[in-house]
């Protein structure tokens, strides 16, 4: 058989190239081919699914305290994931997160660094913020804006809320108080005038401009498309001509739950598996009881036990997709 792994990342555990990797061993082992294509959805992760980073530089981090922030340049193509500059991760979660301050501008200085550096197309992936700025510090650190017009610029957004509702929404994800989240829409409101003045661009009537606490709108108005995340990414890795030859897809991430069929990887993947009528089934770390039956999967936690799936990932992904695949095989 010809299998194709297109896997997502086990969030904290193991990269998408890691258990595509891991699946590809098991075909292996198995006797078939495996085309291991390791996707995301836009958010954190796809850097790694796009060829992972090349590049280091040192940008303002959501707080203002210099970060090492990592990124691609490759053939003229530029891959940012916002959550590398200004994530929320970066300073320790929401408890540590001043959310009237948080800053997009490291975002802004990795997109100015790849104008600099020539490059005719940026993919700048969103999630995970810590900010809600209206992504006026990207565009504040970004020299010459007018620039992005003569590049395609191609931003990751699987969310539909508008710029404004972004505080409302987001905000209180990232520390802020009610009273903060009054103080932050008023601010939204204000920078939205500012880039209809400025750009020309009503960013209040974009969909998903609200994503990344509106930078996304920001994007937007500096003449970015904004895309859903998995399809992006999908395009870039060339998911549909890898699929279209398959005799088994498994796809497969961390945790199984309801939103895992919202736009996320595994939802996405197998509803291209069914437009081409080829099985298809998830390896999995674990999966919420109410949405396992809605995809042929194996579950590591199921499988192996919290603490063996915990530490030894690799090992119990090849093993959970040896059997998922040997399962699944008779419907070839």
């Amino acid at each position: 058989m010809r299998v194709v792994a297109a896997v997502d990342k086990y969030k904290g555990t193991a990269t998408g190239a890691q258990v595509a990797a891991a699946v590809g061993h098991a075909c292996w082992e198995l006797g078939h081919d495996c085309a291991e294509v390791p996707v995301a959805d836009g958010g954190e992760g796809t850097l790694e699914a796009l060829g992972g980073p090349n590049r280091t530089s040192t940008v303002t981090g959501p707080l203002g305290s210099p970060i090492e922030a990592e990124w691609r340049l490759q053939r003229n193509v530029a891959v940012i994931e916002m959550a590398r500059a200004s994530g929320l991760a970066l300073i320790g979660g929401a408890e540590h997160n001043d959310a009237i301050a948080a800053t997009t501008a490291g975002t802004g200085e990795l997109i100015d660094l790849a104008l600099g550096a020539g490059a005719k197309k940026i993919i700048v992936c969103l999630g995970g913020s810590a900010t809600t700025d209206g992504g006026l510090g990207a565009v504040r650190a970004i020299s010459a804006p007018h620039r992005l017009r003569g590049v395609e610029l191609l931003v990751a957004c699987d969310v539909t809320t508008v710029f404004v509702d972004a505080a409302r929404v987001f905000a209180p994800q990232k520390g802020a108080t009610p009273a903060q989240v009054r103080m932050l829409t008023g601010r939204l409101e204000r920078i939205a005038q500012m880039y209809t003045s400025e750009f020309g661009v009503d960013v209040t009537a974009i969909a998903g401009g609200g994503a990344a606490g509106g930078l996304a709108g920001a994007l937007a108005a500096l003449g970015g498309q904004l895309l859903p995340g998995f399809d992006l990414v999908a395009d870039e890795v060339d998911l549909d001509d890898a699929l279209t030859t398959a005799d088994l897809i498994i796809t497969g991430e961390g945790y199984l739950d309801a939103q895992s069929f919202d736009g996320k990887v595994v939802g996405k993947v197998q509803e291209l598996a069914r437009s081409l009528g080829t099985p298809v089934g998830a390896v999995v770390g674990d999966a919420d009881p109410a949405v396992a039956r809605r995809i042929a999967n194996v579950s590591l936690v199921a499988m192996f036990g919290i603490d063996r799936a915990m530490n030894e990932p690799l090992w119990c992904i090849e093993r959970a997709a040896a059997r998922l695949i040997s399962e699944l095989a008779p419907a070839v």
